[in-house]
């Protein structure tokens, strides 16, 4: 599973605390910090983009 963070991302945040292994908070949006999601973290990582307020989480 790979993920990113679209521009449209507010920096609310969200992400950063459902998973802090994957997201952390840039200069102006969250951003990803990994290339590949480790399989352990691959619900967290959803739950994270099924809640971002303006959806800026893709997810493949």
């Amino acid at each position: 599973m790979t993920v990113r963070v679209e521009d449209s991302c507010t920096a609310c945040g969200l992400c950063v605390d459902t998973c802090p292994e994957v997201f952390q908070m840039g200069s102006e949006k969250a951003e990803v910090i990994v290339d590949e999601v480790p399989a352990e973290l691959e619900e967290a990582v959803q739950q994270a983009a099924d809640e971002c307020p303006v959806e800026a989480i893709t997810v493949e």
